[in-house]
């Protein structure tokens, strides 16, 4: 079964500054900025308003590492020239979106009989003993609605081949996503915690910064159903 949410998706390229706004009242912690393996740092800039409420802006500053960028750009050009000429790894992180909210929500509500054909069948089993294991604020922070993805980014690429000279590529993706789920500040240090300003004057709601990997894997032998499938999801703090 394929992933429909990755094929099809048409999408603006990123751009290496992004700028997500929200309404932000106050930091409750402050934090360092946070460097991925993949060298992205974020977020850049946390602000607070004082006196009348004002929109304020989370930034998010894109600083690639030039190796893993040349890398991936190589690899990108691999997967367009010997395995699928229409692939463009904009459209693909567009589908990528999706597809991690709504597994991460088919997760976080322990629907797993419904991965099947999404995810690997061998992943499945591993990550129903985990979820059955997190009570109950654990299992709401697992879910990313799409409008809570703040930066998503290829972490790495890889082609190879087996033995019988099937074909594969995968492609692991990182998230970072804020969740309003109530989580135990012992079990979540380092994470970042904001305060979200809501629609009624004098209202906030806390959220609090997490990040996700997840692998798509798809095989390109000759005569096999084009199906990207995930073989691979961690949750930082969460199913590591």
């Amino acid at each position: 079964m394929a992933l429909p949410l990755l094929r099809g998706v048409h999408c603006c390229r990123l751009p290496s500054l992004l700028h997500i706004t929200h309404r932000v009242t106050a930091v409750t912690r402050p934090s360092k900025p946070h460097l991925s393996p993949a060298g992205a740092l974020l977020p850049a800039r946390c602000y607070s308003s004082e006196g009348p409420r004002m929109n304020q802006k989370v930034m998010v500053l894109g600083i690639p590492n030039p190796l893993i960028w040349v890398r991936t750009r190589l690899y990108y050009f691999l997967i367009r020239a010997y395995f699928d000429k229409e692939f463009r790894i904009e459209e693909f992180t567009e589908g990528a979106k999706q597809a991690f909210s709504h597994v991460s929500r088919l997760l976080s509500q322990c629907q797993f009989n419904a991965l099947d054909g999404l995810v690997a069948q061998d992943l499945v089993g591993k990550l129903e003993e985990k979820c059955n294991l997190l009570p109950a604020s654990h299992k709401q922070a697992l879910s990313a609605s799409t409008e809570d993805i703040l930066y998503t980014t290829p972490s790495d690429v890889g082609i190879y081949y087996d033995d019988n000279g099937r074909k594969f590529v995968s492609i692991l993706m990182r998230f970072w996503y804020l969740t309003s789920a109530r989580l135990p500040e012992e079990a979540m240090e380092g994470s970042r915690i904001f305060k979200m300003a809501l629609g009624t004057e004098g209202q906030s709601q806390a959220k609090r910064l997490l990040t996700a990997n997840y692998e798509f894997q798809r095989e390109f032998t000759k005569g096999v159903a084009p199906d990207w499938t995930i073989t691979r999801i961690e949750h930082s703090k969460l199913l590591d």
